[in-house]
């Protein structure tokens, strides 16, 4: 008995330990594009909407750099519970070219092409016009992202959580700061308002990267290399690849789904793209807590599965999914409290826009529960064992079958009232909750994937 409860306190050391830092960070993430949403707010409503819109390019680019890190986590979590640094240096040069390339492609498109990015979401020529130059300023973030979010990945993985945590932060509020400063133009800045918002994001992403690059000096601890850059590892490439294809899949089938979401609401009219915006703001600024656990359950798991200590990884995902419950009904009680609150800040909406927040707040509170157990399982446990497959076709029927084919005919053929097509949007969570427990029972995620 005494050694189960000392097992227990173990356990929830380890877990506060990694979900407080990554839940800090991942609110101040996501406070930014709740400044950005607010203080354009502020100017007028086709502002909101048209940054709200030209953001869902780096929400794509953020689902490539999604399933490096997970795909690198699946293996630094355990080499690191094995004690194999230079196996995770490695890890970390073969994430850092992928990332690389991608973010350079998403930074010419950005740049050279922006109104045809535009008119992906919307056919509103004001918001197009609007967000070219936003995307212009804002595509040179990408290639600042493309080394730092790598590298603060395997610092989490590597027992600098809280170093990570601080260092992204940091940029955040560096960001609040010259967000204050260039939209309004307070202090003696120039009044920039969209550019501004976007100015900010690009030096705030610059810092980020000079602060990483900072910590890459520092001896004794994973930090690039130029010689594994250069050279690379046959075995650990292929093993990346096998277990980073089905997480990049699945991030683009989730993540293309979940941008026709924004394209169908686009083009349902500017008062359904402002409501929209605010009501993805806030249930991203609520599910921190949520996405915390489950970032943490995959290191938790994995440096488990690392050591050999199978029986006490699958004890560990058991706790793990109670505990995400838990946290979804306590994140949707907390959005129901703030909704009031949300409805007050966003003044600059129409009336018709605030009609259509207050429900759409309605039904992200209930869809909390259902985001917490997925983030925790499926990108957690699942990944941590290296069982990446399931989620690549547990997302590809439930939005592309499902979701995106209901979505488009309740809003383009059957005509349906924009808050039924919401919901309707938002029952993804859900319709695969059974398809994951019954997966989640079979423990072929309950596996060691280190090699000598």
């Amino acid at each position: 008995m005494k050694k189960t409860r000392e097992d227990r306190r173990e356990f929830y050391r380890k877990l506060f330990a990694l979900v407080l830092p990554l839940a800090l960070q991942n609110l101040m993430t996501a406070l930014v594009s709740a400044s950005d949403a607010l203080m354009l707010g502020l100017l007028d409503q086709s502002s909101l909407s048209s940054v709200s819109l030209a953001t869902q390019v780096q929400f794509v680019l953020n689902l490539f750099y999604a399933a490096l890190t997970i795909g690198a986590t699946v293996l630094a979590a355990q080499y690191w519970g094995k004690g194999d640094r230079e196996a995770m240096e490695r890890v970390l040069a073969i994430t850092l070219k992928g990332s690389a390339g991608i973010s350079a492609a998403f930074f010419l498109a950005a740049f050279f092409c922006p109104q045809a990015l535009m008119q992906i979401f919307t056919d509103d020529r004001e918001l197009i016009l609007l967000g070219i130059p936003y995307l212009r300023i804002v595509s040179w973030s990408y290639l600042f992202m493309g080394v730092s979010q790598i590298y603060l990945c395997i610092m989490k993985n590597s027992g600098r959580t809280l170093r990570s945590t601080l260092y992204g932060s940091s940029a955040v509020v560096l960001n609040l700061i010259l967000n204050t400063l260039l939209i309004f133009g307070f202090l003696g800045f120039p009044k920039m308002e969209i550019a501004g918002a976007a100015l900010a994001t690009t030096i705030s992403r610059a810092v980020e990267l000079g602060l990483v690059l900072l910590e890459n000096t520092k001896k004794d601890q994973v930090r690039i290399r130029m010689k594994y850059l250069c050279e690379g590892s046959a075995v650990l490439r292929r093993d990346f690849v096998r277990y980073t294809s089905p997480v990049m899949a699945n991030e683009l089938v989730w993540g293309c789904g979940f941008t026709m979401f924004s394209v169908i609401m686009g083009h349902l009219g500017s008062d359904a793209v402002a409501a929209n915006s605010i009501a993805n703001i806030v249930k991203n600024v609520i599910a921190c807590m949520c996405l915390g656990i489950g970032t943490g359950s995959g290191i938790l798991v994995g440096n488990e599965l690392g050591r050999g200590e199978l029986d006490r990884a699958r004890e560990y995902g058991g706790r793990l999914c109670r505990i995400s419950i838990a946290a979804g009904a306590v994140s949707g009680v907390v959005l129901l409290i703030c909704s009031p609150l949300v409805q007050l800040l966003a003044a600059s909406l129409s009336a018709q826009a605030h009609e259509y927040l207050r429900v759409m707040l309605l039904i992200c509170a209930y869809y909390m529960i259902g985001k917490a157990v997925n983030s925790t399982v499926v990108a957690g446990i699942f990944c941590a064992g290296g069982d990446t497959k399931f989620g690549f076709l547990c997302d590809a029927v439930t939005m592309w079958a499902i979701i995106v084919p209901i979505g488009m005919l309740a809003a383009f053929v059957w005509k349906l009232p924009v808050l039924v097509v919401y919901f309707l949007l938002n029952l993804d969570e859900f319709v695969k909750l059974p398809a994951v427990y019954r997966h989640y029972k079979k423990y072929r995620w309950v596996r060691n994937l280190t090699k000598e």
